[in-house]
């Protein structure tokens, strides 16, 4: 028999050893939450008795989940005999078969095909909402197996979705651990970081506070006044009305379609599509399926680019779609600070579907500038994540709208660069 002794923090070890088969943790930074993930991984390793367990490690990226979690899991596995480290794969393997790997969400199709006893999911709110119905629910299906979400708030997204319906739910551990009350970060600690942060960034980093606004968001004031103007409400679509299409077209990423009808000035995003690892013809089939009278395909012009398949020159992807029955409009190709701006200018006329659009106005509300950490600035470019592609998309549709005024010769390149500074 081999012992382990696992010494998890106090505020953890409910997490630890709770029976129930979900659970989601609010914490605040320097919390060790990441230890605590691995401890719980590890100790599930050990004491499962099924054949071959597997267990997983996910963060937003692949590169993140090494930086963090890679050390702590081999420090603390690497002491019981017979446990084994892959480095190109990021496994570990123990004696009793058990498998633990670390994953990143931006590669999803790490994900597919394979089965999992339990899973972590850390810095959830980073997280695409879909990946875990539309992957990791299944991988833990026929193993019963369960998940973890932990991470810190980013805004009213997914991830406090989720902690807002976990409540007095049946099978679900639920737990906040705000700086102020777990004394893990010392007092003097705390008082410099409110004197060097703003108070919404304190809120949210150490109070776990999900009010707080998402720094950097390009489109937060403006998503914010469309929740106040109650314009995003359910059943937008109308009949009468033809419905245009505008596209995001994915390689490793998503394929994003966003559907929208005019009505009079304003424009109604009515639907919504996203998916990978499909050919363009699943995305015609989509579009032929729905139920609407369509006017335009807006496309970006990477759409006339053509590949090589078989060392002959393939069809471009706007060929193939109009082979498909998608007569395609190809956007111009914009500078991306500008194409946020026409977004912008075209947010006061926009409605969105609450039902139908849900998780694109989850996307356009998160998608942000990338933060410098070392000169602690927001950088002049978008951080590309899950999000990205919901928002190129809705570029593609704000420029295809707004191409007339750049063909009059109105449209102008910005004169003021904004430097975001926390």
């Amino acid at each position: 028999m081999i012992e382990v002794e696992i010494r998890p923090r106090l505020q953890f070890r409910e997490l630890l050893t709770t029976t129930n088969r979900w659970a989601v943790i609010v914490a605040h930074r320097r919390a060790g939450k990441t230890v605590a993930c691995i401890q719980k991984l590890i100790k599930e390793a050990l004491e499962c008795d099924k054949q071959r367990p597997r267990f997983a490690y996910i963060a937003p990226l692949l590169k993140q989940a090494k930086t963090v979690a890679w050390d702590y899991l081999k420090a603390y596995a690497l002491g019981i005999p017979g446990t084994s480290a892959n480095e190109s794969e990021l496994r570990i393997d123990f004696p009793n078969g058990a498998q633990i790997r670390l994953f990143g969400t931006d590669n999803p199709d790490s994900l597919r095909g394979i089965y999992l006893d339990g899973v972590v999911l850390d810095e959830a709110a980073d997280m695409s909402p879909r990946l875990f119905d539309e992957i990791i629910r299944p991988a833990l299906a026929d193993r019963k197996g369960w998940a973890v979400w932990i991470g810190t708030p980013k805004g009213q997204n997914a991830f406090y979705d989720l902690w807002v319906e976990s409540e007095n739910k049946p099978g679900w551990l639920r737990l906040m651990l705000r700086a102020s009350e777990t004394g893990l970060v010392d007092e003097e600690e705390l008082r410099d970081a409110q004197q060097s942060m703003t108070f919404e960034q304190y809120r949210q980093e150490f109070e776990c506070s999900f009010m707080a606004a998402i720094m950097g968001a390009y489109y937060g004031r403006e998503m914010e006044a469309a929740r106040n103007e109650k314009r995003i409400v359910p059943h937008l679509y109308d009949k009468h009305l033809p419905v245009s299409t505008a596209w995001d077209l994915g390689a490793g990423d998503d394929t994003v379609i966003w559907f929208f009808q005019r009505s009079g000035v304003d424009l109604r995003l009515v639907d919504l599509y996203g998916n990978n690892g499909y050919g363009l013809d699943h995305y015609a089939g989509i579009l032929h399926g729905k139920p609407y009278r369509y006017e335009k395909h807006l496309l970006p012009h990477d759409v006339e680019q053509r590949v090589l398949s078989g060392g002959e020159i393939a069809r471009t992807r706007r060929e193939t779609l109009e082979s498909l029955g998608i007569p395609v409009t190809v956007v111009a190709k914009w500078p991306v600070e500008e194409g946020i701006n026409a977004v912008r200018r075209l947010m006061p006329r926009m409605w969105f579907d609450s039902e139908t659009c849900h998780h694109g106005i989850r996307a356009i509300e998160q998608y942000r500038r990338k933060y410098d950490e070392v000169r602690k600035v927001f950088q002049e470019h978008p951080l590309h994540d899950w999000t990205s592609d919901y928002a190129d998309a809705l570029r593609m549709l704000a420029v295809g709208v707004d191409e007339p005024r750049a063909k009059s010769g109105t449209r102008r390149k910005s004169e003021v660069k904004l430097k975001w500074v926390v």
